[in-house]
C-alpha cells in the first residue's frame, strides 16, 4: 500500500494582473478580445455566465478555425483550452463565489487548509463533472459492482476493449496465482481479472489519484486483499515473474506539449521501448503478455506507426500468440464532432509470448 502519497488537483490560478469581471452586462466580445491578449477573467453573478461566456468562445473560435478532421479538431481544442484557462471563479470556504453554483466535494477533500483560492472556469467543470461521477458510480458492463473513479483518474466511456479482454479470461486456461496491471487507473482490468478467479493482482501507476482513489474504493476488503498497490512507472518494485502481464496503453502519441498534460491519452516515445524491455525479465517462461490498444492513430492519420507491431517485427523478446479484434460502436448521433473515421476503428488485444 501507499500511505504517503499526495493527491493531483488542479493548481489554484495566481495572477499580479487586474482581473476582468463578467457577468450579464458585460460585452461577450470584448471579453474575448481581453481573453486573447491574455488577461485573466472573473465571472461575477450566477455560475452560469462562465458556461454563457465558454460558449460565446468556441463560437468564436468554431468561426475562425476549421474543426472537421481529427488533427483540426485538436488544433481547436488546444486553442480553446488556451483561452478557457482564463476564465476564472472565486473559491472562498470550499464554495464557489457566485450564485447557483454547484455544491462539489472535492474542494474540501483536495484542498483541506486552503480556503480562498481562484480556479479556472474548465477546471471547476472537471471537479464538478467528477464529483457527480465519483459519488454516484459508474456502471461497467464486465463488472458486478458500479466503480467511482478519484479525481484526475481516467475510467472508459466506451467498453468494446473490456468486452474483447473478458471474452480473453473466460476462455483462459493458464494458472492464475499472479498477474500484473501496469497502469491500473480505475482498477477496471485488475477487478475483471479478480472475478475470473486470479489470486493475486499487483497494480502500479504513475498517477497517485488512481492509488489513492483505490485504497479508498477497495478499503479493507477481500479485494485489497487479492490487488496490491503501488505508485510507480511500469512494474514499480516487482520484479517477480508473473503470468500474465496486462497493459492498457494510452492510444495516441504525444504529437504536441499540450498532449503532455494527458498522459491517460497519450504516450510518449520510449513508452514501449521500456515497456517491453521490462516485462521480457517480469514474464514467466510460459507466461502471455496482453496489450490492450486499438487502431485509432493510423485511421486519424497520426502515425503510421504501431509500437505492438514495431516490437514483435524489430526485437526478438517477444512473439504473436494471437491478436483479437472489435469493431468499435459508431458514434452518438448526439455527438457535434466529425468522426467518420470511427467507421473504421477497432480495438486489439494482443497476445504475445517469450521467443
Amino acid at each position: 500500500m501507499n500511505k504517503d502519497i499526495t493527491a493531483l488537483k488542479p493548481a489554484p490560478f495566481v495572477t499580479g494582473k487586474r482581473l476582468e469581471i463578467f457577468d450579464l452586462s458585460t460585452e461577450p466580445k470584448k471579453t474575448i478580445q481581453a481573453l486573447e491578449a491574455g488577461k485573466p477573467v472573473l465571472i461575477a453573478g450566477d455560475y452560469s455566465n462562465g458556461a454563457v461566456l465558454l460558449k460565446e468562445l468556441q463560437q468564436y473560435l468554431k468561426s475562425k478555425m476549421p474543426n472537421k478532421t481529427f488533427k483540426e479538431q485538436r488544433e481547436y481544442r488546444s486553442a480553446y483550452h488556451k483561452l478557457s484557462n482564463l476564465v476564472l471563479l472565486e473559491i472562498i470556504n470550499y464554495q464557489i463565489d457566485v450564485k447557483k453554483a454547484p455544491s462539489i466535494g472535492w474542494l474540501e477533500k483536495l484542498y483541506d487548509g486552503n480556503q480562498n483560492f481562484l480556479l479556472t472556469f474548465p477546471q471547476v467543470q472537471g471537479l464538478n463533472s467528477s464529483w457527480q461521477w465519483y459519488v454516484n458510480g459508474i456502471s461497467v458492463p464486465t463488472l458486478r459492482n458500479k466503480i467511482h473513479p478519484y479525481y484526475g483518474v481516467y475510467f472508459p466511456t466506451r467498453f468494446d476493449h473490456l468486452t474483447v479482454f473478458d471474452n480473453f479470461l473466460k476462455r483462459y486456461e493458464g494458472p492464475k496465482k499472479s498477474a500484473i496491471d501496469v497502469g491500473i487507473g480505475s482498477g477496471i482490468l485488475s477487478f475483471q481479472m479478480v472475478s475470473h478467479g486470479f489470486q493475486k493482482v499487483h497494480g502500479t501507476d504513475i498517477n497517485p489519484n488512481a492509488i489513492i482513489g483505490l485504497q479508498e474504493f477497495m478499503g479493507d476488503t477481500k479485494l485489497s486483499r487479492k490487488i496490491d498497490l503501488e505508485c510507480a512507472p511500469l512494474f514499480g518494485s516487482m520484479e517477480k515473474e508473473t503470468e500474465l502481464i496486462v497493459f492498457n496503453p494510452p492510444w495516441l502519441p504525444i504529437s504536441s506539449d499540450d498532449d503532455r498534460t494527458d498522459e491517460a491519452i497519450y504516450y510518449p516515445e520510449q513508452l514501449f521501448p521500456d515497456f517491453f524491455a521490462a516485462a521480457k525479465t517480469r514474464l514467466a517462461p510460459d507466461g502471455k503478455l496482453l496489450i490492450i490498444f486499438s487502431n485509432l492513430a493510423k485511421i486519424t492519420d497520426v502515425t503510421n506507426e504501431h509500437p505492438v507491431e514495431n516490437e514483435i517485427a524489430h526485437h526478438d523478446r517477444f512473439e504473436l500468440e494471437r491478436c483479437f479484434k472489435k469493431r468499435v460502436k459508431t458514434a452518438s448521433d448526439k455527438t457535434t464532432r466529425e468522426q467518420t473515421w470511427r467507421s473504421s476503428e477497432e480495438v486489439e488485444l494482443w497476445v504475445l509470448t517469450h521467443k
